[in-house]
């Protein structure tokens, strides 16, 4: 930022060289010392000079600054809380701060989601080993270095040692900001103690992950509710990080980890689900979830947003966000079942997912198959149908394979062998299967239904999902039950009946890592009615059923409801189910879409996509539509968005790049002709791994692209 002429030249002897920032409390610089160090120095307001209250506040920043040292934290060089204008210098840090990079490149990939969480929890401990609570940690608070996060601005810190009676948290104020504060500090502000910094690692990882907080909302009013009344929005969170943030987010301080807990949990993987939400093991702390009113919110909000403090940011220009070793590829899958199938490949993927180091996908016969993030090599496939003899039977496995979930370095996956029982007969045996994902290593597998009546375990037909516990799925000889399979050893932890398969069609869904069974009950013609039942992943039961009319499906979850649209005829409405209260809400939609456009719920806006490559967004909070746009791409698949556009494909691998705010064609690359196949469906879902677009497209291939270049 360029210097203005009221920028004073120097502040403490430091010779003042560019603006890094402002804010309501003051001006970040960056100055050198006279041995040439680059320094961040803030120089707050004059106008807050006079005021002996703002003084004591800013000398507690620099005593819980000095307090404060660690590989995460930025070291306090010098201080003068006494000058005409206080100021405080600590170490330059280049680099843009957290908010800024998302908002500029989009959520991280998961590898830098894992790095981020565990500096985070890091600096957190070192924090709070000095008796500090940071009580403002955000997005603008938290600096991306090349060696790791560093978190800053200590600005509205308390000192744990400060008695109650302390009048600087005694005067009603809020303090904090408000999508990433805790409940106590709505509810309680005098009572605030280390839980609420660790209440705002789970926001500020939820938010990197995503691109949006946990409890965003249009008001600030209504985020001070969800975040003391309502459920975390953590659609778009990877499943590995859901346990981590879950933990840090539950509602009762006592109930969270300790900094110290996290890294150990980080550090072992060791997690435990319960019946609501995981937890970690050992910690020795009761489970509580209490309901509080919001009582001190009202008229504080906008005190508690002017009492923020600044952020010390760097350098606008990111470098690209890319995995190690990136470059532009494209690959075609090795075919395991050549042998038993001399036509060789003959569809595209259907789906892809990230884990690690690997890009794993799954379609057309193929049960996984592994590239390398960075080149694409193409390491190891496996045949869904992996009969010992190797004789193909022409099942109904037949075009089938697909990744039903991903975690912490393991795909899931299914198979279905056929073995013939006679000349007549040819059962199959399904199975679900927990592989690695850098080995295709059998971590285990499970046999879920074995005989010609048999249900594919298929999680695109909505016989599986994929949930923090473990794999729900349809199970049994006849496919009339459902079970859990462990995620770690695939046992089955319970079975429980499905509704008469002849009078209802049932479908398996998850959002926000919960799980779903929707029942439909047929009349002579149609469905009339569509029950959608929450599940406790501990027993399998109903924790709350509600019923809608029609044949409705899920598609996602906006602002703790989850969103449906009818499967048949024009979508006219949609209807939205608050998951914490169940009640139900009608949304008009601003114009009727036909039934072949295809509904996807992404990062908070309701897209509808038509064969012929037009495109409409829609807020599902109020059926509003925001934008009308053709994308050029024919038969795309569901689109994927980063934190500005929004990204389809075609079957053959056209893609387009459209401005999320508008709609507006940005950036296209043509098709790969090679890999188009005749009578094809929609192409496959897009993977998202910072900066790098990976397409899946035409005959089993991948190709990837840095979305900047588009």
């Amino acid at each position: 930022m360029v210097l203005r002429d009221s920028d004073p030249a120097e502040a403490g002897g430091y010779r003042i060289e560019d603006r890094l920032g402002s804010g309501g409390m003051g001006v970040v610089y960056l100055a050198r010392s006279a041995s040439g160090r680059r320094l961040a120095v803030k120089v707050v307001h004059g106008q807050y000079a006079d005021d002996d209250e703002f003084r004591a506040r800013f000398r507690r920043e620099v005593a819980a600054a000095r307090q404060v040292s660690g590989a995460f934290t930025a070291p306090v060089v010098d201080a003068d809380a006494d000058a005409p204008r206080p100021w405080m210098a600590t170490l330059y840090i280049p680099g843009a701060d957290l908010g800024r990079h998302i908002r500029d490149h989009g959520p991280l990939p998961l590898p830098r989601l894992r790095e981020l969480a565990a500096g985070l929890a890091e600096a957190i401990r070192d924090i709070h080993r000095a008796g500090v609570v940071h009580r403002d940690l955000k997005p603008a608070n938290v600096m991306l270095a090349d060696d790791g996060p560093r978190v800053i601005d200590f600005g509205i810190s308390r000192a744990t040692e400060f008695a109650a009676s302390d009048v600087l948290t005694q005067t009603g104020r809020v303090m904090g900001t408000p999508p990433f504060m805790s409940p106590e500090q709505f509810s309680a502000p005098q009572d605030v103690g280390p839980a609420a910094d660790i209440f705002s690692l789970g926001a500020v990882v939820a938010f990197a992950a995503s691109g949006r907080g946990p409890f965003d909302s249009p008001s600030p009013y209504e985020t001070a509710i969800r975040v003391v009344e309502g459920d975390p929005e953590l659609d778009d969170v990877p499943a590995e990080l859901l346990p981590f943030i879950r933990l840090c987010l539950e509602k009762e301080p006592k109930s969270r980890p300790t900094a110290d807990e996290l890294l150990r949990l980080l550090r072992n993987g060791d997690w435990r689900t319960t019946d609501d939400a995981p937890t970690p093991v050992d910690t020795g702390r009761p489970r509580r979830r209490t309901r509080r009113w919001l009582a001190v919110v009202a008229g504080t909000l906008a005190l508690a947003a002017a009492t923020t403090t600044v952020a010390l940011t760097g350098d606008d220009s990111a470098p690209g966000n890319l995995p190690a070793g990136w470059r532009a590829w494209h690959k075609q899958a090795k075919d395991p079942s050549l042998d038993k199938d001399p036509m060789g490949p003959t569809a595209l993927f259907n789906r892809c997912v990230a884990s690690g180091t690997s890009l794993v996908c799954a379609g057309d016969e193929i049960m996984a198959t592994r590239f390398a993030l960075a080149d694409g090599r193409n390491t190891w496939a496996r045949p869904i149908d992996q009969t010992a003899d190797g004789e193909d039977f022409g099942s109904s496995s037949s075009g089938g394979g697909t990744i039903i979930g991903a975690r912490d370095g393991r795909v899931y996956v299914y198979g279905a062998d056929d073995r013939p029982d006679d000349e007549a007969s040819y059962p199959t045996r399904y199975t679900i299967q927990a592989l690695n994902a850098g080995t295709g290593r059998t971590i285990w597998s499970t046999v879920t239904a074995d005989g010609s009546d048999g249900t594919e375990p298929s999680s695109d037909q909505g016989a599986s999902v994929a949930v923090p516990a473990g794999i729900m799925t349809v199970y049994g000889k006849t496919g009339r039950q459902f079970a859990l399979l462990d995620a770690d050893d695939g046992k089955v932890r319970w079975k429980r009946p499905l509704p008469n398969p002849d009078q209802y069609m049932t479908l398996l869904r998850s959002s926000a890592g919960q799980a779903y069974l929707l029942t439909g009950k047929y009349t002579t013609d149609n469905i009339e009615s569509t029950s959608i039942a929450q599940l406790d992943p501990a027993t399998g039961k109903p924790r709350w059923t509600v019923k809608v009319k029609g044949d409705m499906d899920i598609v996602g979850r906006h602002d703790g409801r989850l969103v449906l649209v009818n499967v048949t005829g024009a979508r006219r409405t949609l209807t939205l189910v608050n998951t914490t209260s169940h009640v139900m809400t009608t949304v008009k939609l601003a114009k009727v879409q036909p039934e072949g456009a295809a509904p996807t719920l992404v990062n908070g806006t309701l897209y509808f996509t038509l064969s012929n490559g037009s495109i409409r967004a829609f807020d599902p909070a109020t059926g509003r539509q925001a934008w009308a746009s053709n994308s050029g791409v024919e038969q795309s698949g569901p689109p994927t968005a980063s934190g500005t556009h929004l990204y389809v494909a075609s079957p053959s691998g056209r893609l387009a790049a459209l401005n999320r705010s508008t709609g507006e064609v940005e950036g296209t690359l043509p098709g790969r002709d090679d890999g188009a196949v005749d009578g094809s469906p929609a192409g496959a879902p897009l993977t998202l791994v910072g900066d790098a677009l990976y397409v899946p497209y035409g005959l089993r291939s991948v190709y990837t692209v840095d979305v900047r270049d588009l």
